[in-house]
């Protein structure tokens, strides 16, 4: 059987994180939380103490390694081989996420690095624009609303 990409998209707080988790494990499917990446970005510029521009960006991104891994446990965020999964689920890097998943050099890199995870399929994928930007032609998209 052909595994398929399920992209979830929705608004903040609709549930895309919850529900991508629970359809992966019982589909057997890898799980991606995008919002993840970004926030590991957006600590990884708070750790720099730089102001937010262009420029500070392309350098942030072209010095940080962001890998997302699944072991029994959940979803790991690893910045640098950091784990960083709690650090960045705070109210201060929450505030941050968004204004920097605006840039284009941030947005570029990161769905680049978003369609090589899951160009395979067998995965879920959860994000703000996952079916419309990242993965438009992904076999199931569901839209949640809270």
């Amino acid at each position: 059987m052909k595994k398929i990409i399920i992209a979830i998209d929705g608004p903040a707080g609709s549930g895309k994180s919850t529900t991508s988790k629970e359809l992966s494990k019982k589909l057997g499917y890898i799980h991606l939380d995008t919002g993840a990446m970004y926030r590991a970005i957006a600590l990884a510029w708070l750790r720099t103490g730089l102001p937010e521009n262009e420029e500070v960006l392309a350098k942030v991104m072209n010095d940080n390694e962001i890998d997302i891994i699944t072991d029994d446990s959940g979803q790991k965020t690893l910045l640098n081989g950091e784990d960083v999964s709690n650090d960045i689920r705070t109210a201060e890097i929450s505030k941050f996420a968004s204004p920097i998943s605006a840039w284009n050099v941030v947005r570029e890199k990161l769905v680049d690095q978003q369609r090589r995870i899951g160009n395979n399929g067998g995965i879920v994928i959860d994000g703000r624009d996952i079916g419309t930007v990242v993965f438009p032609n992904a076999e199931l998209k569901i839209f949640l609303i809270a």
